[in-house]
């Protein structure tokens, strides 16, 4: 093989493999009250344009990210993800919304996901409070079903500093009809629902 078709080959690996390392590496760091130039400093994925006008604003990532929670005790990472906004007031970040998967998920890959982000708040001292009437998600037949026929949401308090609502439910996919996918949002802000 000649030295131009091996030159060819290692560029285009070394081409591949940074292509999938950016992808896996692109994030966004959210700070609750936080600015919008102190998340852009941060993170590794573009976002929209600073709204130059203040008041109240929504932006959203430019691309697939994953989302970093920052805060030294109740921080935590989600999946790479897509429909990633943001609300913002006079350039505080006041709220996060994400769907932290690529495409709606097969119910074990999308279980998988919930799970992980509950294990992470519970580590982190998150609590679901409406344990009662929203019991936190669980790999059960039980669970399954309800997936299946209605979906969920249940709600994680961090204290009376954050609240994250995660919401799962059974979706038509159109690249995989036949198939039964799933869709996951999850949204954290300041506490907008009280404690039961």
């Amino acid at each position: 093989m000649s030295w131009r078709r091996w030159a060819l080959i290692i560029i285009l690996a070394l081409w591949a493999a940074f292509a999938l390392r950016s992808c896996y590496e692109r994030e966004i760091v959210v700070e609750i009250g936080g600015t919008y130039q102190d998340m852009r400093k941060h993170s590794s994925a573009r976002f929209n344009p600073l709204y130059s006008g203040g008041g109240t604003w929504w932006g959203e990532a430019e691309s697939s990210a994953r989302l970093r929670f920052i805060d030294p005790q109740h921080g935590f990472v989600t999946p790479i993800g897509t429909r990633f906004t943001m609300g913002f007031k006079d350039n505080i970040i006041g709220d996060v919304r994400i769907s932290p998967h690529i495409e709606p998920l097969l119910l074990d890959d999308a279980l998988k996901v919930v799970l992980d982000l509950q294990e992470q708040w519970r580590r982190g001292g998150w609590v679901n409070k409406k344990q009662q009437s929203n019991p936190s998600f669980a790999d059960t037949p039980q669970w399954r079903a309800q997936l299946r026929d209605k979906g969920a949401q249940i709600y994680w308090y961090a204290g009376d500093k954050y609240q994250a609502t995660l919401t799962m439910g059974r979706v038509k996919d159109r690249k995989h009809p036949e198939e039964e996918r799933y869709k996951i949002i999850l949204s954290v802000g300041k506490p907008w629902t009280p404690y039961p």
